[in-house]
């Protein structure tokens, strides 16, 4: 196990499996930057399977249990339940989760099942179809995602339900999408909009701060706090009184987790970055493909890791964040 300058353990793993998305969400991917004309990364800058694989296992020896499989929208990347089923082998990776907008869990979930995948977070940010269908910049209806949720929940995975709050825009859906989800005994986690990335035209004006939305919902249902199960654990975690169910709010705007960050990130051409809101990555394609051995990989990504202090999200808080350019969520996952 190795620590970072500010004695954060290397535990989790996010690796974005393709830079393509089949939405083009206002907060991620805003159609009139990501247009028809847009040069996503060819073919053959994509790491393979086995360069992914190969990196997972090597991580693995540095302290890495959990993997979450990212994009863009992974579930565009051919054979992507070859993927979980190889990443599956490795022994010391004790949980595999997936990132989804759910639109193509209909033919793809029992393939996913089967490869060994449990976990999925599916993304949907409102219930109502006219604010739906403008968020993902593609008309797709919310009854789409939510027939992928049924399907996955019916195949057999443990499902999370995202939802990016954005104020004017979504925040009348706060209640009815907590009440939906309560009804169906699924987790749904209210994400504060970031600032990740330099498209999406941020500012605080559009934040819904965690208490902001817990306010909201304590009007209308009771909530308990729940204890964190793990250290770095992200979602402030509450269940509704008398049943099971959890909701969770994502603070990275208002209540800042860095302190605890124990998350590594591989862009879908091999780059190492070791926070969302990072400028520039280090290359890990050009060792896979130049006939480094695993010890000096291994290496590689001790150091980088050892001399990381990283800390965006404290240092908005007080204002004290560069100008630089951050790296593009749908380029490095979420």
């Amino acid at each position: 196990m190795i620590k970072d300058k500010l004695i954060r353990p290397l535990h989790d793993l996010r690796i974005s499996v393709t830079d393509k998305c089949n939405f083009r969400c206002q907060y991620c991917m805003p159609a009139e930057i990501f247009g028809p004309d847009f040069k996503f990364l060819k073919q053959e800058e994509i790491l393979s399977f086995e360069e992914i694989e190969r990196l997972a296992s090597i991580f693995s020896k540095l302290g890495v249990k959990k993997i979450r499989i990212t994009g863009g929208e992974p579930l565009v990347r051919k054979n992507i339940a070859s993927l979980i089923s190889m990443l599956n082998q490795i022994e010391a990776i004790d949980d595999i989760g997936l990132t989804t907008n759910g639109v193509l869990l209909l033919k793809q979930s029992q393939a996913l099942y089967d490869a060994g995948l449990r976990r999925l977070n599916i993304s949907l940010d409102a219930l109502d179809n006219t604010i739906f269908q403008k968020m993902n910049g593609r008309g797709v209806k919310s009854e789409v995602v939510l027939k992928g949720i049924e399907t996955a929940l019916k195949t057999g995975f443990s499902v999370k339900v995202n939802m990016v709050v954005q104020k004017g825009v979504n925040d009348n859906q706060i209640v009815p999408m907590a009440d939906h989800f309560r009804r169906m005994g699924v987790t749904l986690r209210f994400i504060e909009y970031m600032d990740v990335g330099n498209t999406n035209g941020w500012n605080w004006d559009q934040v819904v701060t965690k208490k902001e939305i817990f306010n909201i919902l304590s009007k209308h249902f009771s909530l308990e706090p729940v204890d964190s199960d793990y250290y770095g654990e992200v979602a402030k975690r509450y269940k509704y009184e008398n049943i099971d169910t959890e909701i969770g709010f994502i603070t990275s705007v208002s209540e800042s987790f860095c302190s605890t960050c124990t998350r590594a990130r591989i862009s879908a051409d091999g780059k190492f970055y070791t926070c969302l809101f990072a400028d520039k990555g280090h290359d890990l394609r050009s060792l896979l493909r130049n006939n480094y051995d695993d010890e000096q990989i291994l290496k590689t990504i001790s150091d980088i890791w050892q001399n990381r202090d990283d800390r965006y999200s404290d240092e908005r808080v007080i204002g004290s964040v560069s100008s630089a350019r951050k790296i593009e969520m749908s380029y490095i996952g979420g």
